[in-house]
């Protein structure tokens, strides 16, 4: 019989996160059973089942998503820009390898393709284990896989995504180039015409500065740019953000462009619909201060 797993990082019986990007404070969450440890090639892969938020999948010891609440992000940082363009046709996901991304992407049917690039194969195969409802966007027949680095896959790519959505880990680790000027230089490059590029975008309440200095020097590459947010209680502080961007200068994503009637929003979402789209660049006062300046 094989030894129950053990990972330093959970101590009698509770997993804690702790991490000097948002320094004195730690989230926990009660374990009830550790399912898989790996170090893969870039990181250290943790899935437990957790006491109330189902299966929890921890990269570097960062929570990525639960089962009971991963649906908030991925659905907003997919539909805030899919519904902020007019027709995308290609898609390019890039990190997003626990599938959650492209399960929202495909909910579209004028989507023709839909790429994922991940540079760790451990994160698809894992997630298609202990995160099955996430990972179902792996199963369909317009998805398309590659595993490798996302900067280097962009390098030669031209006019080519309607729509490309960035859902990295932080910016330490093997997602550091993911948030550099160069990178945000390819995918202008890599967009069509009137493309829209949505990027994890930190939280407000911890990160303001760092917001501040990506939305500053999208800038110089958009046209248009904005900072939208959700609630998500496993991320640091219960919110996370979304950088957005459009080519086109004469886009509001503010409003969404093409929307679901709500029959179709109930059946599709669990968190996004259109009003969920205009209340998430409403911000509160003191953020607002600051990114509007």
């Amino acid at each position: 019989m094989a030894a129950p797993l053990t990972h330093p990082s959970i101590k009698d019986g509770w997993f804690m996160e702790k991490n000097s990007q948002w320094p004195g404070q730690a989230m926990a969450l009660k374990v009830e059973e550790i399912l898989h440890v790996e170090k893969s090639d870039y990181q250290d892969v943790l899935v437990f089942q957790s006491a109330n938020y189902g299966n929890v999948l921890v990269l570097d010891g960062v929570i990525q998503a639960t089962e009971r609440d991963e649906f908030s992000y991925q659905e907003m940082i997919t539909h805030l820009a899919m519904n902020s363009h007019p027709n995308p046709k290609k898609v390019l996901v890039i990190g997003g390898g626990d599938g959650g991304v492209l399960r929202e992407v495909v909910k579209h049917e004028c989507v023709e393709e839909a790429i994922l690039v991940d540079i760790d194969e451990a994160v698809p195969r894992v997630s298609k284990k202990h995160l099955p409802n996430m990972s179902i966007g792996f199963q369909h027949p317009k998805v398309k896989v590659h595993i490798g680095d996302g900067f280097e896959f962009l390098k030669d790519k031209t006019n080519q995504y309607d729509v490309i959505i960035t859902d990295s880990s932080d910016p330490d680790g093997p997602a550091e180039s993911l948030f550099g000027a160069e990178f945000f230089k390819l995918l202008r490059n890599a967009l069509t015409e009137n493309g829209v590029f949505s990027t994890q975008g930190e939280c407000m309440w911890l990160h303001l500065p760092l917001i501040k200095k990506v939305k500053s020097f999208c800038k110089e590459l958009y046209p248009k740019v904005e900072y939208a947010y959700t609630c998500i209680p496993t991320y640091p502080s219960g919110q996370i953000g979304h950088i957005m961007c459009s080519k086109d200068p004469n886009a509001n994503m503010r409003v969404p462009l093409r929307q679901w009637t709500p029959e179709q929003e109930a059946k599709l979402c669990r968190y996004y619909n259109a009003d969920i789209h205009r209340a998430a660049f409403v911000l509160p006062q003191f953020a607002k201060k600051e990114l509007s300046e």
